[in-house]
Parts: C-alpha cells; structure tokens; sequence
C-alpha cells in the first residue's frame, strides 16, 4: 500500500545515521528505521557508504546503477533509484570503488547537489553512512536536520562514538545528536549505556545528546540479516519489529530546527552554509 503524506512539511526532514564503529548495526537499523516510516509516510533511504554499498547487500539486490554512476555524469540521481515492495526508495552506493571513497569537497558537494533535480512529495530523507571518521560522513550529517548515532554496550564502541561526536564537533559545528542504543534486553540496560557516554559527553565537549531509545537484541534480526529480509517486512510481529514501529512513531513527531526552501535543494544549502 502506497504511504500518503503525513504532515504539510515544505521540505523533507533530512536524517543521517552513523556510528563510531563497524559491526553494531548501523545500517539494518537505517533500513528497517526507514521501512517502518514509509508506513505512514514518503521515504528515501541514501546508502551513504559510498564505498562499501550495505543497503543493496541487506535487501538481496543486483543493481547495475548506483551513486557512482551519478557522480561520473552517466546518469540522473533518479535514474539509479529503485523502489522496493512497500514503495520506500532506495539511492544505492558502489561497492569496491576507491576512487568513492577519496571524494574531496567538490565532489561530495556534486552528490547533495544531485537532490535538487528530485522534486517529487517526500518527508524523509535517511542517510545510512559509513562507520566511524570518514569526510562523507561529516559532510552528510552536517547538511542533516537530525543526526542519529548508533550505539552498543561495548567499550570499543563508547570510545569510538566519543571520538566520532568531538571530530563532527571540531571540524563541523554539529552540537545535537540523538543516542539509539542496539543490541540490549531492555530500556534499562541501554539507559545505562547511554549514562556512560553522557558522563563524558558532559565532561569534554560542548554538545546536546538526546537518548532515543534502543534496539532489543531479537535473533529474527540476526536471522534477517542472513537471509536478506528485512525483519520490519518479514517478521512484522517480531519484538524488534514492534520497537521499530514505535521508534518510527516517534521520529514522525521531530520538527525541522530551521527554515528551509522546499524541495531537497535545502540539502544543498545547509551543506555549503557550513563551508562559508
């Protein structure tokens, strides 16, 4: 069933999701994040690992278009979009290209610009990024609204999730994250994690962290993983499944923090406001 318009926003809400590290399910988060808004909701799903393409290896998908292919002038964004079954949109990065992963400034600034062409209805825009201290990664998540950041109870993570909050800090301005805590039992448990990294957020940094919530550990999640489904479409009823859905319900309540033009050439906008 085709998701109709939530709100009467100009201009989509734009949210990138990263990490510190590797290995804690960044990207199955962004995509069943993205799954359970499209529910309500128009919804693009950005594969912002534009190296090491994870969103076309979760879904099962054989592309022959992707950023890449956009960036070289070969194509229109639009034209290396796909829609899957419950009309969430995907923009699919490369996989294996080195020469996407050394984008300087300009070329960067070409992929943000390419979203002015899109013009279609939308509300959403979820950005699932590399993990850990990229260029593209800060460049994304500063011409973002929200920035999402993924995190576990390991210490490895904690220390690589501070680090990856100074650096966005640092070198470009970004003062407001929101903390989704993965693979815990309960609330409790991930109340905990995120107390152990505001201790030290509040000790260093000049920065707003918000706890968003968390993500159950559910072996259907595991098990979607391997089998390329995702647990939102194929295990519905799942615990986490359920949790995603109410995570969804609560990202349909963030309001934009700024005004901004319509369309997605606000994109584009935010991310040269922060190289002036």
């Amino acid at each position: 069933m085709q998701a109709t318009r939530h709100n009467s926003r100009q201009a989509p809400l734009v949210i990138t999701v990263t990490g510190g590290k590797g290995g804690i399910g960044k990207s199955n988060i962004a995509l069943n994040l993205s799954l359970a808004l499209q529910q309500q909701s128009q919804v693009i799903l950005m594969d912002g690992d534009l190296g090491l393409a994870n969103i076309n290896v979760l879904l099962g998908l054989d592309l022959k278009r992707n950023l890449s292919h956009v960036l070289q002038g070969e194509c229109q964004l639009t034209d290396a979009m796909i829609t899957i079954t419950n009309g969430l949109q995907i923009i699919p990065a490369s996989s294996g290209k080195k020469v996407m992963v050394d984008l300087n400034e300009m070329e960067l600034g070409g992929i943000i610009h390419a979203f002015s062409q899109y013009t279609q209805p939308l509300d959403y825009l979820v950005i699932d990024t590399a993990a850990g201290i990229v260029k593209s990664v800060g460049c994304f998540a500063a011409a973002s609204h929200e920035v999402i950041v993924v995190l576990c109870n390991e210490p490895a993570a904690l220390t690589d999730t501070y680090a990856l909050i100074k650096v966005f800090k640092q070198d470009y301005n970004i003062s407001r994250y929101r903390v989704l805590v993965n693979m815990v039992d309960n609330d409790h448990e991930a109340r905990k994690v995120f107390s152990k990294l505001t201790t030290v957020i509040e000790r260093f940094l000049d920065v707003s962290i918000q706890y968003m919530g968390y993500v159950p550990y559910d072996e259907l999640f595991r098990k979607s993983v391997q089998q390329q489904k995702p647990v939102l479409m194929h295990y519905s009823n799942s615990r986490v499944a359920l949790k995603f859905k109410d995570l969804a319900k609560q990202m349909t309540n963030w309001r934009l923090q700024s005004s901004v033009s319509g369309g997605l050439e606000f994109f584009l906008e935010r991310r040269l406001s922060t190289t002036e």
